[in-house]
């Protein structure tokens, strides 16, 4: 048992309590980033001459060969030792001798925790704006391409108003783009250097905090160093996030699991996308759009996970707060995957255009523009509606769609229908006329697809 902390000690500790204690087995992903911030510590504390330049080298390049012996598989991080800080420090010290054992002056395992995390997080934010960037790029060619590709709207899961696939799509692409804004958001936040503050109340070297925090790519050192080291907001922040993210993925999920319906029959996922049934053999079913849907409440009890364990917890540090890592880990690991295969399944999904139609036209999707009509005519809105209510109970009778009724049909409900009546509520003019920002139209919609090209572009 490899251990930091011997000294005041000396009974063992039980190896139960050992293993319960110890983090070794999921913070050994730290490795990278905790390489990068001892190399960026040994830099300053040679800068500032609390140890000499040579000693900086060789705590430097022994680091570096540590991580590549882990990279090649020569070296194997093992649950001999607590944590990955032990593991690099005593590696190191086998490697270098003397100079190995102060790479950890003027810092704390606590300072140190708060920076790799902090730097963890932030190439997890970085990525995450990568995924949602794919997405969004995939989300934008279906709505290119479906500028005439006409749908049912819906409320309530009824149909509603006729719109086109290219408007639906819309809405999800402004629900990534606003994950997209907040990750960029957290970014701003959590983009500031812990490593300095010690276990809790700073230390008595002459660190240079700005130095370390410049090479480490960060805006400035924190400014209080009991917050530096106990701050976990910034992961409920992007755990919040991401919950967000999979929410929206999950709203996106449940509909491609009704479109793929046989009722529905609006696509045809591929089949890289789907499985079959061990008993049914006509059956292929959505899975990853239904795990998607399923995974999302996992990633919400890791949100919820993190903030029961910060919600009773004193200044500063304490041990409560290892439970960070693990909820964080699951939470980006099933973040990034469902996004990955959700985008990837999207990109190969098949459309039916004409079973969307067909939808559309017998779903009474026109009869708000048929009220319009008659309140264009003269006609009182209110008693517009009443009348197309009674035309649509018709229609329901009669298992037909309003177009389908002939004009002295349709005057035996009102004498201001006229045979105009049936373009003024096909789905190309109930679509085409809304001229609005932000509607359907495809005029609209050219002028939306040219503005999310903007933002891709500037997202680059």
């Amino acid at each position: 048992m490899a251990q930091l902390w011997g000294g005041r000690f000396t009974g063992s500790i039980n190896e139960l309590a050992w293993n319960f204690n110890a983090s070794i087995t999921f913070d050994k992903r730290f490795l990278e980033v905790d390489v990068r911030g001892s190399k960026a510590h040994a830099k300053m504390l040679s800068k500032q001459g609390i140890i000499s330049e040579e000693e900086s080298n060789k705590i430097c390049e022994g680091l570096d060969t540590i991580l590549e012996d882990v990279k090649s598989g020569k070296l194997e991080i093992t649950s001999k030792y607590e944590d990955i800080h032990s593991f690099l420090e005593a590696n190191l010290i086998d490697r270098i001798g003397d100079a190995g054992k102060k790479v950890h002056t003027g810092r704390s395992r606590n300072d140190q925790v708060a920076l790799d995390m902090r730097l963890y997080a932030r190439d997890e934010v970085k990525h995450m704006e990568a995924l949602l960037t794919n997405t969004l790029t995939v989300l934008n060619q279906i709505m290119k391409d479906n500028l005439d590709t006409y749908m049912p709207g819906f409320t309530h899961l009824q149909k509603a108003q006729p719109v086109t696939l290219a408007h639906h799509v819309g809405a999800y692409f402004e629900m990534f783009k606003r994950d997209l804004l907040r990750m960029r958001d957290i970014y701003e936040r959590m983009n500031y250097c812990p490593l300095g503050a010690g276990a809790l109340a700073g230390t008595t070297y002459p660190l240079d905090r700005e130095y370390t925090a410049q090479l480490l790519d960060f805006y400035g050192p924190t400014l209080n160093s009991m917050d530096s080291v106990s701050d976990r907001d910034y992961l409920i922040e992007f755990m919040s996030a991401l919950s967000t993210v999979m929410m929206h993925l999950s709203r996106f999920s449940e509909e491609i699991i009704i479109w793929n319906s046989n009722e529905y029959r609006f696509v045809t996922i591929d089949d890289a996308y789907s499985t079959g049934s061990s008993i049914m053999p006509q059956k292929k079913n959505p899975d990853i759009a239904e795990l998607v849907r399923g995974k999302t409440g996992r990633v919400y009890g890791d949100l919820m996970s993190l903030l029961t364990t910060m919600k009773g917890i004193p200044l500063a540090y304490n041990k409560d707060m290892q439970e960070d890592k693990e909820a964080f880990f699951d939470a980006i690991d099933n973040t990034a995957n469902c996004l990955t295969l959700f985008t990837d399944m999207m990109a190969t999904v098949k459309f039916n255009k004409d079973n969307m139609e067909k939808s559309a036209m017998m779903g009474f999707t026109n009869a708000t523009d048929a009220a319009d009509y008659l309140v264009n005519k003269g006609m009182p809105f209110r008693d517009a509606h009443s009348v197309i209510g009674r035309l649509v109970l018709c229609c329901i009778d009669k298992n037909c769609a309003i177009d389908d009724l002939t004009i002295d049909e349709l005057k035996e409900f009102s004498e201001l229908f006229d045979n105009d009546i049936y373009d003024a509520i096909s789905l190309e003019t109930c679509v085409n006329k809304r001229l609005t920002i932000g509607a359907p139209s495809p005029e609209m919609m050219r002028k939306v697809i040219e503005i999310n090209e903007a933002f891709l572009k500037e997202d680059k």
